[in-house]
């Protein structure tokens, strides 16, 4: 599953999934409580927005890969993440 969090209102990051041609996203917004920003240390002191980032969350809740880019105009490392949560899904053998 795919969540993208942002402090957008709800509507406008429905017309940037739209622009951008994605499907099966699911968005959430941390406009209201700042609650994702602030619990996953994620929310920038200088403009209160959140931090251009990737996470990659078991099923337990427990975060098992993230990237937090140093500058806005960067994007993460999609690829890595991608990785990341497919040996997630893979069976481990002993």
């Amino acid at each position: 599953m795919v969540l993208t969090v942002s402090r957008d209102l709800p509507f406008a990051q429905a017309r940037w999934c739209g622009a951008a041609g994605l499907e099966g996203v699911v968005v959430l917004s941390d406009y209201k409580t700042h609650a994702f920003g602030q619990d996953y240390g994620l929310t920038m002191k200088e403009n209160g927005l959140l931090a251009r980032s990737v996470l990659v969350v078991d099923q337990q809740g427990v975060v098992r890969y993230q990237e937090i880019v140093s500058e806005m105009s960067e994007e993460p490392n999609y690829d890595a993440a991608l990785k990341a949560a497919k040996e997630l899904s893979t069976p481990r053998t002993s």
